[in-house]
């Protein structure tokens, strides 16, 4: 893929429930046990990660969704170390083709973003919701 630094590699294979929990540990994201990360992986409609030139899995990204018109982007992970080299970018942008590619026209994609991923949602075209509508959340 176009856009990532030499020896960096795009990939559609979801990672291993070890890969997903470290990058989500190690970005920032909520820990989560080796039943949840089994769960997440199966779960997605789709995956795509970028490993390094060493073969780490450094950066990854899923949606979940219904494949028709619902999706949800999820798991937006880069070790620290390998942010700021357009992974991230690279990442969202293969999710939203995958959308574009298998979904009819007016598909909804929606995401909670952190600070830190604002600025890159934004420059994709992501707005805020609506004034009169707030995101919610129960915890189980």
């Amino acid at each position: 893929m176009s856009g990532l630094p030499d020896g960096y590699r795009l990939s559609d294979a979801a990672p291993g429930t070890a890969d997903y929990r470290a990058l989500r540990e190690r970005s920032g994201l909520s820990p989560k046990t080796e039943g949840q990360a089994r769960g997440a992986i199966d779960g997605a409609w789709t995956f795509r990660t970028v490993t390094a030139p060493s073969g780490e899995v450094v950066a990854m990204g899923r949606i979940v969704g219904d494949g028709g018109w619902y999706f949800l982007v999820a798991d937006m992970a880069t070790y620290p170390e390998h942010q700021g080299r357009g992974l991230g970018a690279a990442v969202l942008d293969a999710l939203l083709a995958a959308v574009r590619e298998h979904a009819e026209p007016g598909a909804y994609v929606t995401l909670t973003a952190d600070p830190p991923g604002r600025r890159l949602y934004a420059s994709r075209g992501f707005e805020d919701v609506a004034p009169d509508r707030t995101g919610m959340w129960l915890l189980t």
